[in-house]
């Protein structure tokens, strides 16, 4: 697949790196014109190409990894008509308090509707950067990792599972994107490790509990 990624921080240049290593065309941009991510990219994203913003336009999917108190800067224009990846966390000691994110609508929800005419899907958000390229292991292994996955485009849900998979990971569908508050920062499935089927289990209970609040 051709995998755009939006940001070069730790998380954006992880899943580049395990990107490349499954075999797919992967191409990085910033807010920066791409001469000046040029050699960083080189460097810490062998295999990968860096780009301006624009040239994104026509990927398979585009992950948006940068800190989510920034997402306002985003140029939503580029990411129009594609999939997308949304692997912002949360947190209001880091990213202060945002009201947006205050009520009862999950991040990706918020986020969604700021770019507008994109096919959202939370993922990738529940794991550390530092364990994508550690934790990955081939389809079938044992104990193998899982990352839930949501969003309302059964399409774009089936194109994001299957990266995943590429990475490494099992992909369990966790329903629509107002499902990403049941792995969200503080719950249980964005604490720990878990195998699809603990995620599974894991998220019927956060659907019960949520049911009833």
């Amino acid at each position: 697949m051709k995998i755009g990624i939006l940001g070069a921080g730790r998380v954006g240049t992880a899943v580049a790196r395990q990107a490349v290593r499954a075999g797919h065309t992967v191409r990085i941009a910033t807010g920066k014109p791409a001469s000046e991510i040029k050699l960083l990219t080189e460097v810490i994203v062998p295999g990968a190409t860096a780009v301006d913003r624009d040239q994104l336009r026509g990927s398979d999917l585009i992950v948006v990894a940068v800190p989510l108190h920034k997402y306002r800067s985003i140029d939503a224009s580029v990411l129009q008509g594609h999939v997308v990846i949304d692997t912002m966390n949360y947190w209001a000691p880091v990213d202060g308090v945002m009201e947006e994110f205050e009520g009862g609508r999950s991040t990706s929800e918020v986020i969604a509707e700021f770019l507008g005419d994109v096919r959202a899907v939370k993922t990738l958000n529940h794991i550390g950067y530092g364990d994508i390229e550690v934790d990955s292991h081939p389809a079938g292994a044992p104990n193998r990792r899982a990352l839930a996955v949501a969003g309302d485009d059964a399409q774009a849900k089936a194109v994001v599972s299957a990266f995943v998979d590429s990475l490494g990971y099992d992909a369990v569908d966790a329903g629509p994107l107002s499902a990403g508050k049941t792995f969200e920062n503080g719950t249980e499935i964005f604490n720990g490790r878990h195998t699809a089927e603990q995620v599974r289990a894991l998220l019927d209970t956060c659907q019960k509990v949520l049911a009833e609040v």
